[in-house]
């Protein structure tokens, strides 16, 4: 005697694709499709595994889409539910809050769309001796700052209550603060399971009020790396409550850091990062595994990786390929010439790569001309993706110094001759 249901959250269908999976059209694609496949695995798993409900806390577009190819998609998978006798209930997130889509699409009677007002439907389910009640309250404008709970219905006596919320919680990072709530006002509520969505990172509070956030079924770029999944959820006769992951990334963001201190060839080298990818392939538990790779440590071929990181690039893709099904979404390069060879005073290019390093970056004049640049550069960009540069200005500064010393780098790189790699 059992009431079971899949809950998820943050969906983000058809989201735009972020700029780093354009550089590869064969990945662009692949991530562009993504979150679409993860949709359809969540639905295979609630007809696979028979459940009741499908529960949606909030975000299922990724915003104000225009395009009826997702509306007509997103119709014919909740069709299926619909057939195969399974409920849907969907609240709306920041997101999607202001869709045109969720207003005009026409969607099956199994589905249950919560509105601006809190609302609460009882379901009287034949396997369990209580009612299940699911209380939903979706956002009514794309910004909520003021908690939400207090607008929820009262939790119904005697029945097990489903609170669908979208909230950020106290706040998390990465995230601004939507509907914020603490943990214990949650608890506190009486109700017995609050599904949860809007942080992308999965978490679990158990007890007697089980509080669940599933984390998002697809991650979008190397920011929202790691597997993903959604939650099945198993309510007892006993009111006691069953919790377990299912897997529906199709791609799996990872970063994977490689020091490859001590190295002196350039085969060794290239052997030995693809020995680290395949063993880290191995790892992932999404069909497709795209890396972001670090190189670090102090080698001799650290110039020479800098000059020629386009070529090293092809030679670990042409490794991933052999690998099956991975990718390199982006090569970043933080290694250092030996230190006994940056102390020589035998190469003119040691002594430029001290006097720029320390008698020019650290200037206040250096430093006040990239600022300078960079702040016309971000003028030029796009609002949306402005935050490149920092949330804050002690940010800004040190993503400058950053990048004017890995500039400073690549330069004397390329001034290195091929007789002093020999």
């Amino acid at each position: 005697m059992t009431f079971r249901f899949v809950h998820a959250a943050d969906i983000h269908l058809d989201s735009p694709l972020r700029s780093l999976a354009l550089r590869n059209s064969e990945l662009a694609e692949l991530i562009g499709n993504a979150t679409r496949q993860a949709f359809v695995r969540i639905i295979d798993l609630c007809i696979a595994q028979n459940v009741d409900a499908l529960l949606i806390a909030g975000d299922l577009y990724d915003g104000d889409q225009t395009s009826m190819k997702t509306a007509r998609f997103l119709h014919e998978q909740l069709k299926r539910l619909d057939d195969a006798k399974i409920s849907t209930f969907i609240i709306r997130g920041n997101h999607d809050a202001l869709s045109r889509i969720t207003k005009e699409l026409v969607l099956p009677d199994s589905v249950k769309l919560f509105g601006g007002r809190a609302e609460m439907v009882e379901i009287d389910h034949a396997d369990t001796p209580f009612p299940i009640c699911i209380h939903g309250l979706s956002f009514a404008q794309a910004h909520a700052p003021d908690s939400l709970l207090p607008k929820y219905k009262q939790p119904q006596a005697g029945a097990f209550n489903i609170g669908l919320l979208h909230t950020s919680l106290a706040g998390s990072e990465g995230h601004d603060l939507y509907a914020p709530c603490s943990i214990k006002d949650l608890q506190e509520s009486g109700f017995q399971y609050w599904a949860l969505g809007h942080i992308h990172k999965r978490s679990i509070v158990e007890g007697a009020c089980a509080i669940v956030m599933p984390g998002m079924p697809q991650g979008r770029d190397i920011n929202e790396a790691g597997a993903k999944s959604v939650s099945l959820v198993t309510v007892n006769h006993d009111r006691s409550v069953e919790i377990v992951e299912h897997v529906t990334s199709i791609a799996q963001f990872e970063r994977l850091t490689i020091n490859v201190s001590g190295l002196v060839e350039w085969p060794e080298l290239v052997q030995f990062i693809g020995s680290a990818l395949q063993q880290n392939a191995g790892t992932v538990t999404a069909e497709h595994g795209v890396f972001r790779v670090l190189l670090t440590g102090q080698t001799a071929l650290a110039w020479r990786i800098r000059r020629d990181a386009d070529l090293l690039l092809e030679e670990l893709q042409a490794k991933a390929i052999s690998i099956g099904q991975t990718w390199i979404e982006k090569l970043e390069i933080a290694c250092e010439p030996l230190l006994e060879n940056l102390n020589s005073k035998s190469d003119p290019l040691h002594d430029l790569y001290h006097l720029v390093r320390e008698d020019v970056l650290s200037t206040p004049a250096f430093q006040a001309d990239a600022q300078k640049i960079a702040e016309e550069l971000k003028a030029q960009l796009p609002p949306e993706c402005r935050d490149i540069f920092g949330q804050d200005e002690a940010e800004f500064q040190a993503i400058i110094d950053g990048l004017v010393k890995v500039g400073a780098e690549n330069v004397i790189a390329r001034l290195q001759s091929d007789e002093s790699e020999a």
